[in-house]
């Protein structure tokens, strides 16, 4: 079928992460504004986790150009990367590749793969933005599949989905004002019906202190099974995450799927503030990513990291969780999942 044949994007449903995977794809870090003294390091801290995932499926990763191609090459050499990796010209603005790529769906009949392309303005006009924007349609050609415009502004990390019809999604994103003002609650889950095979939203409360992605759900709660999700808590009163994570766990557990069954619901800590140059950051073990294999989680060097790893190890028994270093990565607002976009096999 020609990549710009029209599509009835009914047929179509939105995947769980923890299916089959072709590749992992990364809009490479660059921007030395996002990361002012950290870029090196994060580079080290992603090379790792490309090193744990090129055994398991092709590694996909967006340069600015052929000199850029060429350091991000050293790169891994230097941390011993082996496997599928794969590198295309594709400019960016910053890393967050779960917001501004494309976001795939699969044919209900037949499996066929099409890329759902979003409206992106840097989470409500915060950042540039025009190469990043491009990025979901370029995408979608690299890996030769037809495009679905989904007509809205919406990311990636805004949505965790189950596979099976029903996505979380926060209030405090998707219905933010600087997102898709005149929109109500009830034309968003159309939209995420018509276009992502949705059909049972479940939607939370406020995101974590630091986050100006104004809520992603990928910091607060991820679904792991068909009906079991695992969330965040903070133990802590005092803490400013406290009353919202609570709220947030208070409405998991009297959510239900659509056929009835109670949501299961299992928690994560939080690690203990990370705060850099006086801004508290937005850590969270939520940030985890399910690949082929293995599952890629976010520590801080902090005392609950292991904990955070013991339980994504039961919930994920197949899988290896492999832990990387994010207390710098975390500094541009975002880890693991906020850098990654998967493409299902």
């Amino acid at each position: 079928m020609p990549a710009d044949a029209p599509l009835d994007p009914t047929q179509y449903y939105l995947p769980a992460e923890w299916e089959p995977h072709e590749a992992t794809w990364w809009s490479w870090p660059h921007s030395e504004d996002t990361w002012p003294h950290e870029l090196a390091e994060v580079e080290k801290a992603l090379a790792l986790a490309v090193r744990a995932l090129a055994p398991h499926e092709a590694v996909c990763i967006g340069t600015l150009d052929a000199r850029h191609e060429k350091h991000v090459r050293e790169v891994l050499d230097a941390a011993g990367v082996r496997g599928d990796v794969r590198f295309y010209p594709v400019p960016t603005d910053d890393a967050w590749a779960r917001d501004h790529g494309a976001i795939f769906v699969k044919h209900r009949q037949t499996g066929a793969r099409a890329a759902t392309v979003w409206s992106f303005n840097a989470w409500g006009g915060k950042y540039a933005y025009e190469q990043d924007a491009q990025v979901g349609r370029e995408m979608a050609r690299l890996f030769g599949v037809p495009t679905i415009e989904g007509g809205i502004v919406l990311e990636g990390g805004s949505i965790e989905p189950n596979g099976a019809g029903a996505l979380l999604t926060t209030k405090a994103c998707l219905l933010h004002p600087n997102r898709n003002p005149g929109l109500s609650q009830s034309d968003i889950e159309g939209i995420l019906h018509r276009f992502l095979g949705v059909d049972h939203v479940l939607w939370l409360g406020e995101g974590i202190e630091g986050d100006d992605t104004d809520g992603h759900v990928d910091d607060l709660t991820r679904f792991v099974s068909e009906d079991t999700v695992v969330t965040v808590v903070e133990s802590d009163r005092a803490d400013e995450n406290y009353d919202a994570l609570r709220h947030n766990l208070e409405l998991l557990r009297t959510m239900t799927l659509k056929d009835g069954r109670a949501l299961k619901v299992e928690t994560l800590p939080m690690p203990r503030p990370v705060v850099t140059r006086g801004l508290r950051l937005p850590a969270s073990y939520a940030n985890f990513y399910v690949a082929n294999g293995v599952v890629l989680l976010p520590v801080f060097d902090d005392p609950a990291d292991a904990e955070a790893e013991a339980t994504l190890a039961r919930l994920f028994p197949t899988r290896q969780v492999v832990p990387i270093p994010c207390r710098d990565v975390i500094w541009g607002q975002g880890a693991l999942h906020c850098l990654t976009q998967q493409v299902p096999a």
